[in-house]
């Protein structure tokens, strides 16, 4: 499951992390309609956006995510870029309106303010807005989008990564059912090495500061937090907390010591991250082609 269509971030994402996988990509229009659907089978997994480096994070995800009862099963991170694309046989000279989603227009903004000719139109989806050209057959118009969405729509490449950031990362999360047929999903205790949390602490001075240390003891590797608001409970954070570790029995024993010291205390999933997920594919691909080697 992803949000938006084919061609879109999201399905270059499950294509790359699911590489060695035959898997079927199916659509959702929003996140909230991706929750819905993986609730109604325990068979699914979705891909979804968290947090870009430029953009920050996605905080309704992080509700939906602790709503659902799913859990993180691993992450993939993914660097974006965008192309300019439209119907064959146009110049940039030639374009009236560039259509995109608002987040890929405001990360253009150096090339877009180079053509003031241009107008920006936001829309739901960078991939939608490819499509709907090819659909229309709309000369004039432009849409920010994937190169994947110009093969898939048969437009032409008019500028090439024209984002004004070339550091421009989105870290997506893996979700589903613990049970869920294995994907190449790392074995509890063995190649896991990360784990969110949420939780929620009393209002006492020193109270985060008192369970931050105590992961630190324990030697965890803080990597994210996120707050916020408890609905209805001025003034009460929930707190979303991402760490590394390198020691499992070390992760338990620091679950353990903070659990008396936190309120409604969730681990929403432990997980491979994504850097030691692609050094283990190295290795065991260099492993593969020794033996290759050795047996010819």
């Amino acid at each position: 499951m992803i949000q938006g269509i084919e061609g879109s971030n999201h399905h270059l994402a499950a294509l790359a992390y699911f590489a060695e996988e035959a898997i079927e990509v199916e659509a959702c229009n929003s996140f909230r309609e991706l929750f819905a659907r993986l609730n109604s089978s325990s068979e699914f997994v979705g891909l979804v956006a968290m947090e870009n480096t430029l953009a920050g994070s996605l905080l309704g995800n992080y509700t939906l995510l602790r709503q659902s009862g799913k859990r993180v099963l691993g992450e993939y991170k993914m660097r974006i870029s965008h192309q300019l694309l439209a119907l064959p046989g146009q110049q940039v000279t030639d374009l009236q309106e560039v259509h995109s989603h608002p987040m890929a227009l405001a990360q253009c903004e150096d090339f877009l303010l180079q053509h003031p000719f241009i107008r920006l139109v936001e829309s739901e989806d960078t991939a939608l807005s490819a499509k709907i050209i090819q659909q229309q057959q709309i000369k004039g118009r432009a849409a920010i989008a994937s190169m994947l969405a110009g093969e898939l729509f048969g437009l032409e490449l008019m500028a090439e990564n024209i984002e004004t950031n070339p550091h421009n990362f989105t870290r997506f999360l893996v979700v589903g059912n613990e049970d869920v047929p294995s994907f190449n999903l790392p074995e509890e205790g063995r190649s896991l090495d990360k784990s969110s949390l949420v939780f929620s602490l009393p209002h006492e001075s020193g109270s985060l500061s008192k369970i931050l240390s105590m992961l630190s003891y324990f030697s965890l590797n803080l990597t994210k937090i996120q707050s916020l608001p408890v609905v209805g409970r001025e003034w009460e954070y929930l707190f979303y907390v991402d760490f590394t570790f390198s020691d499992y029995a070390l992760y338990n024993a620091a679950l353990e010591a903070i659990k008396p010291f936190c309120q409604n205390l969730q681990v929403l999933g432990e997980y491979q991250t994504h850097e030691s997920r692609i050094q283990q594919a190295i290795t065991s691909e260099s492993q593969s082609s020794y033996l290759h080697e050795k047996r010819a």
